[in-house]
């Protein structure tokens, strides 16, 4: 994939703007994507453990911090 290469040489900002681009392309398609069915029902397993009090809403930032945490 040439174009793999050329993005190494972009700025931080021109990577984050073609990010954008990317996702904002991707939703303007949102009707032609389906969610796979593990997802789904990966989500209604969090929803139950959360209404049985087994789950906890934490914000992004002490998620992301969680995460690293977790696989550092």
């Amino acid at each position: 994939m040439q174009n793999a290469i050329e993005i190494k040489h972009l700025s931080r900002e021109e990577k984050l703007r073609m990010v954008d681009a990317l996702w904002a392309d991707l939703l303007s398609e949102e009707e032609l994507l389906e969610s796979p069915t593990w997802h789904k029902k990966a989500l209604q397993e969090t929803e139950k453990r959360f209404a049985e009090g087994k789950e906890r809403i934490v914000d992004w930032h002490t998620a992301k911090k969680e995460l690293r945490k977790h696989f550092e």
